[in-house]
């Protein structure tokens, strides 16, 4: 499990990842105030692992994912979602994943095929503004903490509009 400080885009700075023990498992550059909204994920000792901005030009709001050099995913809002948010991680091949819930109040889950990959709530924690990202055994957490952290420049852009 992760957790991650709410609304840190609203300020613009860094910020740590923790594991539930409060050690240090990823930085976050947050150069939020940048045209594209671009973060860079970093590891404890500042080397860059990834990084995700807004794409300027798209008929849907979209967000590219790198890991290293490559491109990793994609994170696009579908059109039209009568309840809650959803968004599709579409990832090079057939195992596209997708995020529904409420993306305001940090209460949704991350699917491939109809099964649960990862979650992310605020809910049960006593931490005022802190979420969790619990994610799967087996799944890439880098993917799915940089799919999660680009819902956050949506929201942030969402609330600002």
């Amino acid at each position: 499990m992760y957790l991650i400080k709410e609304r840190f885009f609203d300020i613009g700075d860094d910020f740590d990842i923790t594991d539930e023990d409060g050690r240090l498992v990823l930085h976050v550059d947050g150069k939020v105030l940048s045209l594209r909204g671009r973060l860079v994920i970093e590891d404890p000792s500042g080397r860059e692992l990834a990084s995700v901005h807004r794409q300027l030009v798209s008929l849907r709001e979209t967000y590219t994912i790198t890991v290293g050099d490559q491109k990793a995913a994609e994170v696009k809002k579908k059109f039209f979602t009568p309840f809650g948010d959803r968004f599709t991680i579409d990832v090079p091949g057939p195992d596209d994943l997708e995020m529904k819930g409420d993306l305001f109040d940090h209460e949704y889950v991350v699917e491939r095929g109809g099964r649960e990959v990862a979650n992310v709530s605020k809910r049960w924690l006593t931490f005022r503004d802190t979420y969790a990202v619990r994610v799967a055994d087996g799944e890439d957490h880098l993917l799915i903490l940089a799919a999660v952290l680009s819902l956050d420049l949506a929201a942030a852009r969402k609330k600002d509009d």
